[in-house]
């Protein structure tokens, strides 16, 4: 299933996560630090995504009190809840 998650507190403000048979095969961030966000979304993307939402659980950016991986915790946790 895609689904597009509207992230809050971030410089990222949208990002579209597929997940297949509870396997995520798909990130895109839109906006936010291109790199960073690239190799994120390659590192998540193969692996289950409860797995991936545990790991980037709670990670903050600076003085956020969430970041770009935290809020594709919360983006995996919302599409798992709709399939």
């Amino acid at each position: 299933m895609k689904h597009t998650y509207h992230t809050k507190g971030t410089c990222a403000h949208q990002i579209e996560v597929e997940i297949i048979d509870g396997i995520v095969t798909h990130v895109q961030f839109f906006n936010g630090c291109d790199g960073s966000l690239a190799a994120v979304a390659k590192l998540v993307e193969g692996r289950p995504a409860e797995q991936a939402q545990k790991i980037l659980s709670g990670i903050t950016c600076g003085r956020k009190s969430t970041s770009c991986p935290d809020q594709l915790a919360c983006a995996i946790a919302e599409t798992l809840a709709v399939e």
